[in-house]
């Protein structure tokens, strides 16, 4: 009996203290940066306890214990315990700005997919699209390394009747590497053979086959089509859930890209190639300056692909913010930038005289148990010629640089290239400092050492402290994994921006996509740093490009033409063009640095997957619209000919169809001197539901008045096709236009209590002198 008792009472005060936890929840309080109470406190920590302390009563414990972290870094404030009423206590107090409560987080990489609004639930995107399954990507890049767990082939479906291609064996490669995720893989060499001298002794080993030795194509591969790989970071960081865009859908290799880069040559003979294997999608993270169509053996190939019904997705380039820089910018090519996610890697960079700058890095962690945030002395080598400044390899005098962590400056050589310099010299850390070009742009990398990239800002901030003391130092404080705490996405800085220097009248960039701190499959011959030196081994690494978000496209475009497989390549970039969104997660506008994101920089927007499976209503083009396109370029029937394989008149074509203008998803006008009014037409087909009635609603351009007619379109069937004319009035004659470029929508908008559809098309308007 008297144990029975004394088990009730211990029952009964376990339930209590059960009942107290659970009255508990977790805030995150934001407080003053510069909050007027702190200066009564010796610490920061102290000034944090003090809320606590007022809120807290002492007989339920002590407020202390209420404290789970203090936060100096990213934010001023502190996360702790608290229940209903102390927390209404709490907001009343001087000082505090904001109190969220704390969020439960799912680990997960190539966290893209999530970002993107992608869930593996019924009815989202993936589902109706069925993952993608049936659908071939065809990939042109440095190969792939097939053992990588994102490309087992578990729960694949077979490989599709229509698939004529082979497995290519070679060096360290061979037929069993395929599989029915990698269904298919080849190498294109010769022009790289001839045209290249053998690789320094130190760079990475080349395989002669289609294997990987770069990581840059199995990187590209897994983003378009991984399949699902459950434990997956970067040494801890990032960890989580890794898949693919389409990870239904099967992958053909196509190595295009070796140490010395890739050939027209070789590239052309992959297209030429995957066209006849029966690919319904190729991804192309490769190119240049923009150059005319007809010189330009990616845009002459892709349109042989796209009359064969073949999708081509290509990287926008890496040549930002540089005005006209993008490239891929053929009209059947579907021309993609790069964004960023709303995930962080914090390496606050904290100085010797208490102030701090933020930046970012992947935490070297247990692979360099040497650093563990201690503070260092801080050192910046300049002066001679030798690009100290930029820590090539071989400029650091060891004795000046020994133990100590080195400032860099960022350009030239490649940011993990600076880390393995920094290394070599004896250096213990590395602080990676932006330039003016690159401002507040923060692709991270897996440094061979402790390093934190920070931005144009901070770098200014950090070197003004350098200067102002004899003994300067700093330590890197990792706030590992931050999701959700900023806003995205935004254009990257690095992403190639319009207007199309070759075809003006055509938007481009067609959209962005997330192309920063990607983390996708990694080869096992390389280290996460990409660095012949390197003697870590991942499967995973982050990677930063319009090269990234290239393979969120194409997996996209997969998943689209999985949904509706009788679709044109047109029909699926109007999709994703149309439905594309032009705010952020907050709601606000997409940012470009400090200011919103224009049509230049970002086209259309940021793609929305879940939309873009269903559109409503889309832009077809057929192959014979794109030729009269190019005889409204001025080409030469010769020109025309290399492009197209089409021997016609342009002055024939242009009689007939008198007005012609490309049925493009976005709309491009420019007025020449002389000219105050430009006349488009439009044509769209309705791919949504019978018997549904669109009405327009036009933001015009500054400076420009929008005429349309129709002012609506009523689709009695599917498939369906309506047209409508634009007239654009400008207010402003060539030569007083002070904005040479303005910018403003037409939206056609379908209401109804069972659907809703909104095809959004961007305007760009341009008054040449």
């Amino acid at each position: 009996m008297e144990t029975k008792e004394k088990f009730s009472i211990s029952t009964f005060l376990i339930f209590l203290a059960f009942f107290h936890a659970q009255s508990l929840q977790t805030y995150i309080v934001q407080l003053h940066p510069h909050g007027a109470t702190a200066a009564s406190f010796s610490s920061k920590l102290q000034w944090h306890l003090s809320f606590i302390e007022r809120t807290v009563l002492a007989e339920d414990g002590d407020p202390s214990s209420r404290l789970l972290y203090s936060y100096h870094s990213a934010m001023e404030g502190f996360a702790a315990q608290l229940t209903e009423t102390e927390l209404e206590s709490l907001k009343m107090l001087g000082d505090v700005i904001a109190v969220r409560p704390d969020r439960r987080l799912q680990l997960h990489t190539t966290y893209s997919y999530k970002f993107l609004g992608l869930s593996p639930e019924t009815g989202g995107g993936w589902s109706r699209a069925s993952f993608g399954r049936e659908t071939i990507v065809g990939v042109l890049d440095t190969g792939v390394w097939p053992e990588s767990p994102s490309f087992s082939d578990h729960g694949m479906p077979p490989v599709p009747k229509k698939w004529r291609g082979v497995c290519q064996e070679g060096q360290d490669f061979n037929s069993s590497n395929c599989n029915r995720k990698i269904i298919g893989a080849r190498f294109f060499s010769k022009g790289h053979r001839v045209a290249s001298m053998s690789p320094s002794e130190d760079a990475v080993g080349e395989y002669v086959s289609p294997r990987d030795s770069h990581g840059h194509g199995t990187h590209t591969s897994s983003t378009a089509g991984g399949a699902s790989v459950s434990v997956a970071s970067v040494l801890g960081e990032g960890a989580g859930v890794a898949r693919g865009m389409a990870p239904g859908a099967h992958i053909a290799i196509y190595k295009v890209c070796w140490f010395s880069g890739c050939y027209s040559s070789d590239i052309l003979a992959a297209m030429d190639v995957a066209i006849r294997d029966g690919v319904d999608i190729l991804s192309l993270s490769l190119g240049g300056f923009p150059i005319p169509l007809f010189d330009d053996s990616i845009a002459i190939g892709s349109f042989r692909a796209m009359e064969h019904g073949i999708s081509v997705i290509c990287a926008a380039g890496n040549n930002g913010p540089i005005r006209s820089s993008v490239a891929n910018e053929a009209p059947w090519i579907t021309t993609v930038g790069a964004s960023t996610l709303d995930r962080r890697f914090p390496a606050i960079v904290r100085m010797g005289n208490g102030k701090w700058v933020y930046g970012e890095s992947m935490n070297p962690g247990e692979h360099n148990p040497s650093y563990s945030g201690k503070e260092l002395e801080l050192v910046y080598v300049t002066g001679g010629e030798a690009g100290s400044e930029f820590c090539f390899q071989g400029s650091l005098p060891r004795k000046k640089v020994v133990g100590k962590m080195v400032v860099c400056d960022r350009g030239v050589n490649g940011r993990a290239e600076k880390g393995e310099a920094v290394k070599e010299a004896g250096g213990a850390a590395m602080i990676l400092a932006n330039t003016e070009i690159n401002l507040e742009e923060n692709s991270v990398d897996a440094h061979v050492l402790p390093a934190s990239l920070i931005g144009f800002a901070e770098s200014v901030q950090l070197k003004r402290y350098m200067n102002s003391t004899r003994n300067p130092r700093a330590r890197i404080q990792f706030g590992g994994t931050v999701i959700g705490k900023s806003r995205a996405p935004a254009v990257a800085r690095f992403s190639s921006r319009g207007p199309s220097l070759t075809n003006p009248t055509i938007l481009k960039p067609d959209i962005i996509a997330p192309g920063v701190n990607i983390i996708a499959a990694w080869p096992q011959n390389l280290g996460p740093s990409g660095l012949p030196e390197d003697s870590r081994r991942v499967n995973f690494t982050v990677m930063s490009g319009t090269s990234m978000a290239c393979p969120h496209i194409s997996g996209i475009a997969a998943l689209i033409r999985a949904a509706n497989p009788r679709w044109t390549p047109a029909a699926i970039k109007s999709a994703m063009i149309t439905t594309a969104d032009v705010t952020d997660h907050t709601g606000k506008p997409i940012m470009d640095g400090n200011k919103p994101a224009g049509v230049f920089a970002m086209g259309a927007g940021q793609v929305n997957p879940g939309k873009a499976i269903d559109p409503g209503l889309v832009y077809d083009i057929k192959p014979d619209e794109y030729v009269a396109h190019l005889c409204t370029l001025g080409y030469t029937r010769s020109e025309i000919f290399t492009i197209t394989h089409r021997n016609v008149s342009c002055h024939e074509l242009m009689q007939k169809d008198k007005g012609f203008s490309l049925n493009y998803p976005s709309v491009s006008v420019i007025f020449r001197r002389g000219m105050t009014s430009k006349m488009i037409k439009r044509r769209l087909t309705n791919v949504g539901i019978p018997n549904s009635i669109y009405s327009v609603e036009v933001v015009a351009p500054e400076g420009v008045k929008v005429r349309v007619k129709p002012h609506r379109l009523i689709f009695k069937n599917i498939n369906q096709s309506l047209s409508y004319r634009v007239w654009f009035i400008s207010r402003k004659r060539t030569g007083e236009a002070k904005n040479s470029f303005a910018t403003g929508h037409l939206t056609w908008v379908h209401s109804h209590p069972f659907s809703s559809y909104k095809v959004r098309s961007p305007i760009s308007v341009a008054w040449a002198n």
